[in-house]
């Protein structure tokens, strides 16, 4: 039994201000939690049915659209809940458990981007060994680490706010729990809980995406050297829908981060924005991104329809 589990419930907050139009609020969430959910579950289906799409490239894009998928269905429901039926209540071990299951699916998020980067790294700066690189065990092996990488690292901040009193105000900021919010609220000392999340912010995004430059920066290279514009585009291409991803999660990070350490005097308002933004833009945007911007998708989404039309 946790420390904390008969303790007083948390309670999330809706739109300050807005309490009387939560249910029209609610009608913009709803539609994009919707197509969150459509958009990253064909991508998921089609991965998985279409031989064509069976490679490490959409192996790749399975692992983000399933995280895509599950960070949405952490969050979504206590929103959902707030905005529909007012249901502010959330006891404090679910909460500690869905802080954790959203931090850690970022830092995942960041890792399959990451592993994404070097699957083009290898496809257009040695091609001819592809397939012997980036074998089927070896893209379960990335995606196992990515993995624990994400939920191990998370665990230091997390399992402390088991044990922390809770003496001042329970009222959380958001309609889903987060790690910043909650240990704001302990009365004991938070130091750890403080620190830790800067330095693996500079380990994993900071670190991942300097990577990804820095790959970018070898592929460019490498498509430079084609005497051909024809092919220079072509392989530019294939990165099109990669880079595309790593923008929108990316600056929606930055954004983040900007708001919470320097926009201390913004109002409230721009805070809880951002926090949605980040967490429902990219899940949003990457399946219309490869859906726009890979043939192979689109050839996959093609047949699908086909074959129901038929039916």
């Amino acid at each position: 039994m946790w420390p904390n589990g008969s303790a007083a419930p948390f309670l999330l907050t809706g739109f300050p201000g807005l309490e009387a139009s939560h249910h029209w609020v609610s009608i913009p969430f709803f539609v994009i939690y919707v197509s969150v959910l459509l958009g990253n579950g064909t991508l998921l289906y089609l991965i998985k049915d279409d031989h064509h799409l069976h490679g490490p490239m959409y192996y790749f894009l399975a692992m983000l659209a399933g995280t895509d998928l599950t960070v949405t269905l952490t969050t979504m429901p206590t929103v959902m809940g707030v905005l529909w039926v007012n249901h502010r209540e959330i006891r404090p071990g679910a909460c500690f458990i869905q802080a954790y299951i959203i931090h850690s699916l970022s830092i995942v998020e960041s890792g399959v981007l990451l592993a994404m980067s070097y699957d083009r790294f290898i496809a257009i700066c040695a091609p001819l060994r592809y397939n012997s690189v980036l074998t089927n065990s070896r893209v379960i092996k990335i995606g196992l680490g990515v993995a624990l990488r994400g939920f191990l690292s998370l665990i230091p901040p997390i399992v402390p706010l088991f044990w922390f009193p809770y003496c001042r105000s329970h009222v959380l900021s958001h309609a889903f729990c987060l790690h910043q919010d909650v240990m704001k609220l302990a009365c004991a000392d938070i130091t750890l809980n403080r620190l830790y999340p800067v330095v693996l912010v500079a380990l994993t995004f900071f670190l991942d995406a300097l990577i990804i430059v820095f790959s970018y920066v070898l592929i460019l290279k490498t498509v430079m050297g084609i005497a051909s514009g024809e092919e220079r585009a072509k392989a530019l291409n294939t990165c099109a829908s990669h880079i595309s991803c790593v923008l929108v999660f990316y600056i929606t990070v930055i954004g983040l981060t900007f708001i919470h350490r320097f926009g201390k005097h913004s109002p409230h308002g721009v805070h809880i924005t951002m926090s949605y933004v980040y967490f429902l833009f990219p899940p949003l945007m990457n399946p219309i991104i490869y859906s726009i911007k890979t043939k192979q998708i689109q050839r996959s989404i093609i047949r699908l329809f086909s074959v129901y039309s038929v039916a």
